[in-house]
């Protein structure tokens, strides 16, 4: 008996064994996606009609993937994928890059950049944020299956072992993101409390106790990124108020108040390393760097729909954090908070809708960037019978998630001044994941396709931003030591 294999994703062995797979597998090997096993497949004997169904179905499958129609995922999993239209993934992006945090760049980019650098550096990082999406969304469909985790393709292009590393510098990362954004939402609550409060009784950490337990509370009762739907309306429009509110406010004040200083601040050595960490904090501001788990729901033809989706986010999607950056510095100078509506005056009312807004807006924002690591352990723990709704499965999301979130809300309340840490996690895993992989990844899928020219460009992509995430990490650990005197735990900032 001969012997043939075949090569398939992780988790496709027994499915080529199906009677319409076996004509693939009598031609190519199978491998894992780490590329260090092998199984074989035995060849079964035909008569020559037999062999003229078989050399028909192979056609049939180059035709397929030749014409880019759907595609088996590269493994299985327990949420939604091909379900949603490219608006709604475009709403996704755009709910992500006007999150609360917009409200933090006229402080954190303008302010260390000011006019010239700041406004440069804003549509640059746009510019080559899209370029750096756009290769991955090109690359979602590889070796005929749909890489559906940003894992399951730096797995299937290089092996195992940058399987691992991927995810876990993409858990880091988003694990990150989710703290700050439960950072945020506390800082919403505490700034509304002292509109009104204002005896101080209630600290931060219990306004991030708070928050955590209300993100926990959305998580428990949406499955999945695909079950967000009019969530995703209610986002936009309360990204809208607290956007709107921040630019009259400050618009008004700009008006009422006389000339700003918008001179950088800090010794030169002090520019040179501020400078850099608004860098990266630029590119920050545009990406997710779970492109290829937002792209899995979209529907076919998958490449062209994502395309939609990104530009729309770099479009349209990315003018309100334009006018509330600009609006903001523009107002203030150098003495912008990096919270806005810190900086704001006018009725007391209408700051509190505001923050009322950012931090509605700041629970919708998490779960996306924590469904990554909630698709993980439904996929790998909580598979249940029945609706997502079944008494077994909202029991699984409560225990899991919930415990998820308590580790994310203890985390937040006990390092408050995370934004330290979150430009060093920034430098060791925004950069590489969706910079310096990307370009990659890339180079190394389509090299046979590209001229000399774009394989030049793609490796000065490469060894252009290693090098920045070299000197952002630098610049990130000097700020943790030069501001570790002022660090306590569980801060009331």
């Amino acid at each position: 008996m001969r012997m043939n294999i075949l090569r398939v994703g992780e988790g496709s062995l027994i499915r080529a064994l199906r009677p319409e797979d076996r004509a693939v597998a009598s031609l190519f090997p199978i491998y894992s996606i780490d590329g260090e096993t092998a199984g074989l497949l035995p060849e079964r004997d035909c008569g020559e009609e037999d062999s003229m169904a078989t050399g028909t179905e192979v056609g049939e499958e180059k035709v397929r993937f030749q014409e880019g129609a759907e595609l088996e995922a590269s493994d299985d999993t327990a949420h939604k994928i091909s379900h949603d239209p490219w608006y709604q993934v475009a709403f996704v992006l755009t709910t992500g890059v006007n999150s609360a945090y917009v409200l933090g760049y006229s402080g954190s980019i303008m302010v260390y950049l000011g006019w010239i650098a700041g406004t440069t550096g804003l549509i640059l990082a746009a510019a080559i944020s899209l370029h750096a999406n756009i290769l991955l969304a090109h690359i979602h469909e590889v070796g005929g299956k749909r890489r559906i985790r940003y894992r399951d393709l730096a797995g299937y292009i290089y092996g195992r072992k940058m399987y691992s590393l991927t995810w876990g510098l993409q858990y880091v990362n988003l694990f990150m993101i989710n703290t700050g954004f439960i950072i945020l939402a506390g800082q919403a609550l505490k700034a509304m409390y002292v509109l009104y409060g204002g005896d101080n009784a209630l600290k931060l950490p219990y306004c991030i106790a708070i928050a955590g337990f209300v993100c926990a509370l959305f998580a428990f009762g949406i499955p999945h990124l695909s079950a967000l739907r009019i969530w995703l309306g209610i986002s936009t429009f309360l990204s809208l108020i607290y956007i709107v509110v921040a630019f009259v406010l400050s618009l008004r004040d700009g008006i009422s108040t006389p000339p700003r200083d918008y001179n950088i601040p800090g010794s030169h050595v002090n520019k040179i390393f501020t400078t850099i960490g608004s860098v990266a904090s630029l590119v920050f501001a545009y990406n997710t760097g779970m492109l290829p788990e937002i792209q899995a729901t979209i529907k076919p033809p998958v490449i062209k729909n994502m395309e939609k989706a990104l530009w729309f986010q770099f479009t349209v999607g990315v003018l309100p954090l334009f006018a509330v950056t600009f609006m903001g510095y523009w107002a203030y100078g150098s003495s912008t908070s990096t919270y806005l509506l810190n900086s704001v005056g006018g009725p007391a009312w209408v700051k509190a809708m505001a923050n009322v807004a950012a931090f509605l807006q700041t629970v919708i924002a998490l779960h996306i960037f924590a469904s990554p690591m909630y698709e993980y352990l439904d996929t790998k723990y909580g598979r249940g019978k029945g609706s997502a709704f079944s008494f077994h499965n909202i029991s699984f999301r409560v225990l899991v998630r919930g415990g998820y979130l308590t580790i994310n809300t203890f985390v937040a309340a006990l390092l408050p001044f995370l934004g330290d840490f979150m430009s060093l996690t920034g430098a060791l895993s925004v950069f590489p994941l969706t910079f310096v992989l990307a370009n990659h990844m890339y180079l190394t899928v389509k090299k046979n396709k590209l001229s000399a020219f774009r394989k030049v460009w793609h490796w000065l992509n490469v060894v252009g931003f290693s090098c920045l995430a070299v000197a952002a990490a630098v610049a990130a650990i000097r700020l943790i030591i030069v501001d570790s005197k002022a660090y306590h735990l569980f801060a009331d900032l």
